[in-house]
């Protein structure tokens, strides 16, 4: 038996609960892995709350993120006893996720964890973190390089904003953060962001080219937020969008692209290759002790993800949350 997040719908309604589920139920796969921690993001929020068409198939365990330990495999890529990561590949929407205590996973969707992570370490970054990463190298493969001009990151205060922030000043870009929560300007700036500014300045309707600014954004928002972020980018600047808070919406303009030569690059990790995926952990191992965890995650126990999910999408969590499946409830501490 083993403890889980299990998604269904009775009788046509939905429900959300922590259950214990025979290890029989997990999906034929050819690693099984004993998780350790997994996190909450905004996906697997919208998921447990039932907002947004994430699960695909009933009943599902959500939690697109896990980290642990190989337990049995019929693979030879792991070995009995091996540390991995898993991030995306549908897992927590078309086949049972990570918030959970055990897992079975195809060996392809995983990656060996890098020395210098644990799991713990590994799932306060999590999704977030890797595709703040993802980011950061779409920003440096167009050769935009510290010195360039101001970054801007909006959704700053959410997970891959917040990685973003601390990952990009750790680099030595001038980051500009935007968000809606006037009260986390002096967390922003612990992170390194030279400048806070508030979301209604991207979030309206805007003109179709503004006044240059950006040399590169991360937009974690989408909607009206991407299109200005874009129209106030410099020329031959780069936007990496990876979110959509705001809206699936881009009511733009093409101005910016055909008269400033402006690149909208998007990010997607769910699907990533696994060679970027690799890369992009390896990378994140090594600025490790730069990205100041213990500010941005925060750690909770298994029985606490479902009320945690309902404050994520209210917009009431800062950062990251992890959360330790083998805990019931941790009470004030952080990752």
């Amino acid at each position: 038996m083993f403890k889980a997040i299990h998604l269904s719908r009775p009788e046509g309604g939905f429900a959300a609960a922590e259950v214990e589920l025979d290890r029989s139920v997990l999906p034929q796969a050819d690693v099984t892995v004993r998780i350790e921690h997994s996190s909450l993001n905004y996906k697997d929020a919208l998921a447990i709350a039932n907002r947004g068409p994430v699960v695909r198939q009933w009943p599902m365990i959500p939690g697109i993120d896990g980290a642990g330990v190989v337990e049995a495999r019929d693979s030879e890529e792991f070995r009995v006893g091996d540390r991995v990561i898993l991030n995306g590949w549908g897992v927590g929407e078309n086949w049972f996720g990570c918030l959970a205590q055990y897992a079975r996973l195809k060996s392809d969707w995983l990656i060996p964890m890098p020395d210098r992570l644990d799991s713990r370490s590994a799932m306060a970054l999590g999704t977030a973190g890797y595709t703040a990463m993802l980011c950061v190298q779409a920003i440096e493969r167009h050769h935009v390089r510290p010195g360039a001009g101001e970054v801007l990151v909006t959704g700053a205060a959410g997970g891959v904003g917040s990685i973003a922030v601390a990952l990009l000043a750790h680099l030595g870009y001038r980051v500009v953060a935007s968000t809606g929560r006037a009260a986390e300007a002096d967390y922003l700036k612990s992170l390194g962001a030279a400048e806070v500014i508030d979301r209604a300045e991207l979030a309206a309707p805007g003109k179709p080219l503004a006044r240059e600014r950006w040399a590169a954004a991360v937009d974690t928002v989408g909607s009206h937020t991407l299109a200005n972020a874009c129209a106030a980018t410099r020329y031959g600047g780069v936007v990496a969008a990876c979110g959509m808070a705001q809206g699936l919406d881009f009511p733009a303009s093409v101005a910016p692209f055909i008269l400033r030569g402006v690149t909208l690059r998007g990010v997607d990790s769910v699907m990533a290759p696994r060679a970027e995926r690799i890369s992009a952990w390896q990378r994140l191992s090594h600025v490790l002790d730069a990205l100041r965890l213990g500010d941005i995650a925060h750690e909770i126990g298994l029985s606490q993800v479902i009320a945690h999910a309902h404050k994520l999408i209210a917009g009431e969590v800062r950062g990251r949350i992890c959360v330790d499946v083998n805990a019931s409830h941790i009470a004030g501490s952080r990752a």
